[in-house]
């Protein structure tokens, strides 16, 4: 389960409409009726994200948006806000209260679903970097010097430039901060990648040209010199069957009334924002850490980051009910390639092999080096059977190839033992002491053993309840 959705409407009809439209979802739903009790709710169970009536018996949501945004444990939580109509100076108040989304009836299953997994998925990168901010701190690095953020770059796609130049010269007196350039989908990737990269892109989607905008924000999640910048698809009123495609090729939000400079202007804003947070994270997770934390002969981190790493994935479970898994990998009888062959061999086997794990692996995993040939692999959000195949395609990785050795001496088979804990919702408490690393480690080292003792090259899964 990714965690929980809380829902807080006065009207109970609402909020089992809204239950029933995110049911296919694995999120917890947690329905609230009132301001106080969504505000006690969501300090309780740090929810995923809020679906939000835009008015509860005891407050008003632009209110309730203001509070939840300046609140330090739940700024980074998405509110999607459920107007009771589609009028725009009262989705532009919420917008400018933090709100991240507004929609109004009639409400469509899949674009809400759509919209929903965008911003969890958003808001998980956020979480991500910002635990591995955490963990250079807790090993002592200080805090990256923001400074003053440069002026952000917005790129304007549509159909032709003439439609961009429009857009850009009605957007210019509501973002007079931002650089603003305009292109037609024919001349977009290669004027865009002869210049500064924008922080953000806005793709119009309209009528017979959409299947192509479509097809330009793909390229631009896939292309690595775009992949870290937002995207806003703008969709005219021929266009809206194609809503949650766009959230789900990777546009971080949607405007679905067509072009209005006041409302992209705000959506901007905050798409600005996010672009700079997930820089200085990532900055300051580069620059803090390299150097300290890397094991120097294969690239991965070592066990001076994994430990601190592995204890914030604990506190997450522990606060969100999040499960996750813990791995131990080894390499079988690899003294046996050092006597034969030699040192020099024996660390080309283990840089290999660094590198074969790392490819198999998602972004939001962790691998390190932890001892001489022994790798330690956390997978967030994990379930058990996603953690079993996840073993097992990565036991196979090793085993499938032979290792070229270096200097002419040949070839080896190398195979690879590896344990698994799996550690499932609700598993773990508050009051769990300060032992539980080590005690998941034991596990999964127990887990590795019993692999060596069924004859190596084998996965063996235990479940920490």
């Amino acid at each position: 389960m990714q965690g929980t959705l809380l829902i807080a409407d006065g009207v109970a009809t609402n909020r089992i409409l809204l239950k029933t439209k995110l049911a296919a979802s694995t999120f917890e739903m947690v329905q609230v009726a009132s301001a106080a009790s969504l505000i006690k709710a969501a300090r309780a169970k740090r929810p995923a994200l809020i679906l939000l009536a835009d008015t509860l018996p005891d407050a008003r949501a632009a209110a309730l948006c203001g509070w939840l945004k300046s609140d330090s444990d739940l700024k980074e939580t998405p509110l999607i806000v459920i107007a009771r109509s589609d009028d725009m100076t009262e989705r532009l108040i919420l917008l400018q209260a933090g709100a991240d989304e507004v929609f109004a009836p009639p409400l469509k299953k899949t674009v809400l679903q759509a919209r929903v997994r965008s911003l969890v998925r958003a808001r998980t990168g956020v979480e991500e970097l910002m635990l591995r901010d955490g963990t250079s701190r807790a090993l002592g690095f200080g805090e990256a010097q923001d400074g003053f953020a440069p002026a952000a770059n917005v790129a304007l796609l549509t159909c032709d430039a003439g439609t961009a130049v429009r857009w850009r010269t009605d957007l210019t007196q509501h973002l007079s901060a931002a650089r603003l350039s305009a292109y037609g989908f024919g001349d977009a990737m290669a004027g865009i990648l002869r210049k500064a990269v924008p922080d953000v892109f806005v793709i119009g989607l309209s009528g017979k040209t959409a299947p192509e905008g479509l097809r330009l924000l793909a390229d631009l999640r896939a292309n690595p010199t775009t992949r870290h910048a937002g995207v806003l698809a703008v969709l005219e009123d021929d266009a809206q069957p194609l809503a949650a495609d766009a959230l789900d090729l990777g546009a971080g939000d949607l405007m679905v009334h067509g072009f209005e400079p006041r409302e992209l202007a705000l959506r901007l804003k905050s798409q600005i924002a996010q672009k700079q947070t997930h820089d200085r994270l990532r900055t300051s997770v580069e620059i803090g850490l390299r150097a300290a934390v890397i094991d120097p002969m294969t690239g991965l981190f070592n066990r001076r980051y994994a430990m601190p790493y592995l204890s914030r994935v604990i506190g997450q479970h522990i606060q969100g009910g999040r499960s996750f898994a813990v791995m131990l990998a080894d390499l079988d009888h690899f003294k046996a390639i050092n006597d034969r062959f030699g040192h020099v061999a024996g660390d080309a086997v283990l840089t290999e092999t660094a590198q074969r794990l790392k490819n198999d692996l998602r972004a939001e995993d962790l691998i390190a080096r932890i001892g001489g040939e022994e790798f330690l692999i956390v997978l967030p959000d994990a379930s058990k059977k996603e953690a079993q195949v996840a073993a097992e395609r990565l036991r196979k990785r090793i085993d499938a190839e032979a290792f070229v050795l270096p200097e002419g001496a040949g070839t080896a088979h190398v195979t690879v033992s590896i344990g698994v804990a799996v550690i499932c919702q609700g598993v773990l408490r508050p009051h769990s002491g300060g032992d539980t690393t080590t005690t998941l480690l034991k596990l999964a080292d127990d887990a590795l053993y019993g692999s060596k003792g069924a004859g190596r090259n084998q996965v063996t899964l235990v479940d920490a309840a």
